[in-house]
């Protein structure tokens, strides 16, 4: 957990216009913007201000009750998006396009709605979008019906929630050593043969990795490579059980699409949010505390992570 603290203080290297300046000028020299000097100095203190921001949203909601903490992680959430996009894009926000969220919900709740089975929309234009061609290169879920189910069972934090009320499983775990054997366990989960799975995660894996026996696979690099994901407090690797569209979503945007939703629900989902919070009459309530206690860590170090990859 400490390196999550240095995370935070690294923030704090940026409440200089010097270096904040020196830092965009080179990030903008590295992608062969003409203009890095003037424009590193006119975006500097929109940098500094954003992070400054999030800092601030995410102490705030540490302070407020489970009712208010969707709302204010949100939007801590987006300001650290924005300090990120501005080391890539020196225009942002260039057109009015680019503010919007990027993501609808729907606005009225059905009977008997469960937020698991909820749903998001990507949009082609806004924030969500822009920020995932710049820092990902996404662009095959622009349009997507993005299930919160689908999204939360690929956060490994989140397996202990979803074994002990649902009874479902939804990780496979790499070892201490990095490694992932694959035995009739793991077969068995995904109802494949050895050379067929084998197959799969080399079709599939992103990163470096080797096999170092026939069939176990050695992943050296402890980060999110798709579909692997990372667990931030064991520092593990897991590989989600569950095979859909989601699997191929960076983690970052699956904190942003989830949280856009609750946020959404708070402000406008009232009566809904209020009666979850106090009767709790289903699973929906301790997942949603379960995934609000690990986005408030994990959703600020995956973003700084982005920055401190640029120093």
């Amino acid at each position: 957990m400490e390196s999550i603290h240095r995370h935070w203080d690294f923030i704090h290297y940026f409440q200089s216009a010097e270096y904040s300046q020196k830092f965009l000028k080179k990030c903008y020299e590295q992608i062969g913007f003409t203009q890095a000097e003037t424009k590193s100095y006119d975006n500097c203190y929109s940098f500094m201000y954003y992070l400054e921001q999030g800092e601030l949203y995410y102490k705030q909601a540490l302070q407020s009750p489970i009712s208010l903490q969707p709302i204010l992680l949100f939007y801590g959430y987006i300001h650290f998006i924005k300090a990120v996009v501005l080391t890539e894009d020196p225009l942002y926000p260039e057109t009015t396009q680019v503010l919007a969220h990027g993501v609808t919900s729907r606005k009225r709740k059905k009977q008997h709605y469960h937020f698991l089975q909820d749903e998001v929309k990507v949009q082609k234009n806004g924030l969500f979008s822009h920020f995932s061609t710049l820092a990902f290169h996404v662009k095959h879920i622009v349009g997507e019906k993005l299930k919160m189910e689908d999204l939360l069972v690929q956060l490994p934090e989140l397996e202990e929630v979803f074994q002990v009320l649902l009874k479902r499983q939804t990780m496979i775990w790499f070892n201490y050593e990095s490694e992932l054997i694959i035995d009739e366990e793991v077969l068995n989960k995904f109802n494949m043969s050895k050379d067929l799975f084998k197959h799969y995660l080399n079709e599939k894996l992103t990163g470096t990795y080797k096999w170092t026996k026939e069939h176990t696979l050695h992943v050296p690099e402890l980060s999110e490579q798709l579909p692997l994901r990372w667990h931030l407090s064991k520092n593990r690797l897991a590989l989600p059980i569950s095979r859909n569209e989601s699997n191929l979503i960076p983690e970052i945007l699956i904190h942003y699409a989830v949280l856009y939703n609750l946020s959404m629900i708070a402000r406008y989902e009232t009566e809904w949010w209020i009666e979850l919070l106090k009767n709790r009459t289903n699973e929906d309530y301790p997942i949603i505390r379960s995934f609000l206690t690990v986005t408030t860590q994990k959703g600020p170090y995956l973003l700084l992570d982005l920055l401190k990859q640029k120093m």
